[in-house]
């Protein structure tokens, strides 16, 4: 069994690295959803071969995620949604996944892999018996 000092300073780090993957992806969630809410339709749809509707919602859909990241444990309020956030975020990683695959194939399907298994990290390791949510300020001292 390791020393308790030794074990609270793993834990640090731990809540350190959560809470850099968590700041990343929802930079990259804001990002992406905010420029599906404001780009203009036929530009949209020009990029992407899916509904105008259908990707207005995905951007509501990342832009809450990347909130969900952040607030929860920032606020510390209903830390459980962060879990939930990053599952959801999961699944339109799984949806990207599948269109870049079609659209492009090759090495572009990479960014949605990494992505969505970064978001599988952060949605399992901030699931209620793995991690107590903290502010990234309590994680530094």
């Amino acid at each position: 069994m390791s020393h308790p000092i030794l074990r609270n300073r793993a834990s640090r780090r731990t809540e350190i690295l959560l809470w850099t993957i968590q700041g990343l992806l929802a930079a990259i969630f804001l990002f992406a959803g905010g420029m599906k809410l404001v780009m203009p339709i036929a530009e949209l749809t020009k990029q992407m071969p899916l509904p105008a509707l259908f990707l207005r919602f995905i951007g509501v859909a990342e832009v809450s995620g990347a909130f969900g990241l952040i607030l929860p444990g920032a606020l510390r309020i209903r830390t459980d949604l962060t879990s939930w956030a990053a599952a959801g975020l999961v699944v339109i990683m799984i949806g990207a996944t599948g269109v870049t695959l079609a659209a492009n194939g090759g090495v572009a399907v990479l960014v949605p892999v990494v992505v969505g298994i970064l978001a599988a990290f952060i949605a399992v390791r901030r699931m209620e018996p793995f991690s107590v949510l903290r502010s990234p300020l309590s994680a530094v001292r």
